[in-house]
């Protein structure tokens, strides 16, 4: 059995405990109880979390053996800052269990007992440049998913958490038991470790469904030149007034966001496929592969083979 244990302050992001229906559906699928879960926090008895919603949680104690120890995040790290006795505990824990994660701003309570010194990690992408700022010793990636780092996993925000428990469950449990619990709980699919947290389509965030048809209509069109009057087409507006609408809307102009859908979409070929770069610069509507390139230089500061190295890089160390 493997014993995983929550460790909750009041305040703590309630989503961090939906990261717990992984493990939950991982024995179902074993048909064993090969996961135990608890949840602990410093003196015990009920926590609140943001919500308001409270959990019954057991005392720490290095007493209690915990082969996983997850950390959850608040929703003001900044401003909440983790009681001493956790940070004693989590140092002190760190010698002892096999592993240990931070769930979202969960990283920035690893971060302060000093877990994640000269360490990858990674944390929602709305406090990461804070944890840069506050702690130099870190290399925090702010694009990732979630990051293992040794004994440490980190995750970005949010729904990343049921991201990392699955890719917890591949390595203990093997993958096609994490496809198994991917498909029970209806995850769309299982994102690795180095897939970005952003989307492209989210950023943009259209306001009215002609634009976003417009969008739609691109993203499954990458492959062709897709000119404005094309997109114009599909949003049953002039070119003109389409340029001007869609700008309006997304605060980019047609051409930046459609180089931004095809750099999206060239990077995830790139990450989970084997195709050559000339044949992904093709199917995402780069000129060539010179083309692609210099989009991702100027996209991501990397060009698409290092993109590839760091992918295998993380597979093969078990992002």
């Amino acid at each position: 059995m493997h014993r995983i244990g929550y460790l909750l302050s009041d305040g703590f992001q309630v989503m961090a405990l939906a990261s717990q229906s992984v493990f939950e559906y991982a024995n179902l699928v074993t048909g064993e109880a090969f996961y135990k879960l608890e949840n602990f926090s410093v003196a015990g008895g009920e926590v609140h979390s943001s919500l308001g919603m409270s959990v019954g949680t057991r005392p720490l104690s290095l007493r209690t053996p915990i082969d996983t120890w997850f950390a959850a995040g608040v929703n003001t790290p900044l401003t909440s800052p983790p009681a001493a006795e956790v940070l004693a505990f989590l140092r002190k824990a760190a010698t002892r269990a096999r592993r240990i994660a931070g769930i979202c701003t969960g990283g920035f309570v690893l971060a302060e007992a000093g877990l994640l010194a000269n360490r990858r990690a990674t944390t929602h992408w709305a406090f990461a440049r804070e944890m840069t700022s506050r702690f130099p010793d870190i290399h925090v990636e702010e694009d990732r998913i979630y990051i293992v780092d040794g004994p440490i996993w980190t995750s970005a925000g949010m729904t990343a958490g049921l991201d990392l428990a699955l890719g917890m469950v591949e390595k203990d449990l093997g993958a096609d038991v994490a496809r198994s619990v991917a498909h029970k709980l209806v995850m769309h699919q299982r994102r690795s470790g180095g897939q970005s947290q952003h989307s492209e389509m989210l950023d943009l965030a259209p306001k009215s469904d002609r634009i976003q048809d417009a969008l739609n209509y691109a993203r499954k069109n990458l492959s062709r030149p897709l000119q404005v009057e094309d997109l114009a087409n599909a949003a049953h507006l002039s070119p003109r007034q389409f340029s001007r609408v869609f700008t309006l809307e997304t605060g980019q102009s047609p051409a930046k966001a459609i180089e931004g859908l095809r750099l999206e979409a060239a990077r995830l070929m790139i990450e989970k496929s084997r195709h050559s770069l000339e044949v992904i610069a093709k199917e995402t509507g780069f000129r060539d592969r010179r083309h692609m390139r210099e989009a991702f230089m100027r996209g991501f500061g990397l060009p698409p083979q290092e993109v590839r190295r760091e992918a295998r890089a993380g597979d093969r160390i078990g992002v």
